[in-house]
């Protein structure tokens, strides 16, 4: 470690090392979205809640023809490494004209720790935000453009086998405001094609509203 490397104390006495790039990426985050600027995306990614202190969200600008990112802007509730991992990935996802769709879905965690020069191992969870919130906007974008064959399940439990909806989607329905099945059902469609799931989501959203607001 340099003498210039960023040392923070942890509550056991520990010292965590942040380096000069994830102390730049901090400190002048990429692409930012400031709240007073205005920006055209046609995918959006929402991971995590503001109420835990870790929420972070992805807006994409995709090229349909080329398949692929040619821009894109983020905001987080989180914290340093969050804010450093996330700003690297979006600097990486537009790098040399854009990145492929495929490209992006096959983009793992440590690729963008490595970008950061490391992070300390107690602070690797937090570089997943906004690797997350990037696979919850493609996922935005398939079902956008109707490429339920692409969306990403994986870690969930598939409930309509026709549009790939997941127990994860009711959720976020649930937590945005859904309370009966019409309402989720305008905001995912779920269940119109795939009516033998419809006794299933209605499990889920009694589950999700007795676990959110009692």
């Amino acid at each position: 470690m340099t003498d210039q490397e960023a040392t923070i104390r942890g509550n056991d006495g520990t010292n965590w090392f942040y380096s000069e790039e994830v102390k730049d990426h901090f400190f002048n985050p990429r692409n930012f979205l400031h709240h007073d600027e205005k920006f055209e995306s046609n995918a959006m990614g929402k991971v995590g809640s503001p109420a835990c202190g870790d929420e972070m969200i992805i807006w994409l600008k995709i090229n349909k023809d080329e398949d692929k990112i040619i821009d894109c802007r983020w905001q987080t509730f989180g914290c340093g490494s969050a804010i450093a991992s996330t700003s690297v990935l979006s600097e990486m996802v537009k790098e040399n004209g854009g990145m492929k769709i495929d490209t992006a879905l096959s983009l793992k965690p440590q690729e963008i720790t490595d970008r950061l020069g490391g992070l300390p191992i107690r602070k690797i969870h937090c570089s997943v935000l906004g690797d997350k919130a990037l696979q919850e906007a493609l996922n935005d974008w398939f079902r956008k453009t109707g490429q339920y064959d692409r969306i990403i399940t994986a870690g969930k439990k598939v409930i309509d086998k026709v549009l790939n909806i997941t127990d994860r989607d009711i959720e976020e329905a649930i937590l945005e405001g859904a309370r009966t099945l019409e309402d989720v059902q305008d905001k995912l469609k779920v269940g119109i094609g795939d009516p033998e799931a419809i006794p299933q989501i209605e499990d889920l959203i009694k589950f999700y509203t007795e676990k959110y607001y009692g």
